[in-house]
């Protein structure tokens, strides 16, 4: 985070921790905070830039560590419409946000991936975890991201939106808004 960018010359550079808070790899923070985390956003794009958001969850530390510039991703099956893994095969540039219920900070990591299959995975003995699983609980493949970026992020959004909210949780269990 080096450049500044045209956003950043018309309202102003970051100050303090945030601006040297983004780093080529994932420090002791972040790894701890990976370990602990059950649910993490995947973004990825097409090389025409045509995007998606894929959750992906299980019991905490579904997304292994390898080192402090590797992660390994499980793929449990799921629906079947496969579009991260189509936007990773035309562009392997992805993003990563990391949730812990309750806690008003994430944890971000960018990079690029690649695809593995079931047979390296299982050479590298990995296995999912995930919480209840079902008939449907296999690992299809893997995704090995070498970290470019990765560091924590501030908890404005989540209190914004009071995500964790035991009264806003209720109140839309009650109400079921959708």
């Amino acid at each position: 985070m080096t450049e500044t960018n045209i956003f950043q010359e018309k309202f102003g550079k970051p100050s303090g921790r945030a601006a040297t808070k983004v780093v080529p790899y994932m420090d002791e923070w972040v790894q701890g905070f990976i370990r602990a985390a059950p649910f993490a956003v995947l973004a990825s794009s097409n090389a025409d830039g045509h995007c998606d958001a894929s959750p992906k969850g299980g019991k905490p530390g579904f997304v292994k560590i390898l080192d402090e510039t590797h992660l390994l991703i499980p793929d449990v099956a799921g629906n079947r419409l496969f579009q991260s893994y189509d936007n990773i095969s035309r562009n392997p540039h992805v993003g990563l946000v990391f949730f812990i219920p309750g806690l008003d900070y994430t944890a971000r990591v960018n990079g690029q991936v690649e695809v593995l299959d079931r047979e390296t995975l299982a050479a590298k003995n990995i296995d999912i975890e995930i919480f209840n699983p079902d008939d449907n609980s296999k690992m299809l493949q893997g995704l090995l991201l070498r970290v470019e970026e990765a560091y924590g992020h501030c908890p404005r959004a989540l209190t914004f939106s009071k995500l964790w909210d035991e009264e806003t949780i209720t109140h839309n269990k009650t109400n079921k808004p959708i």
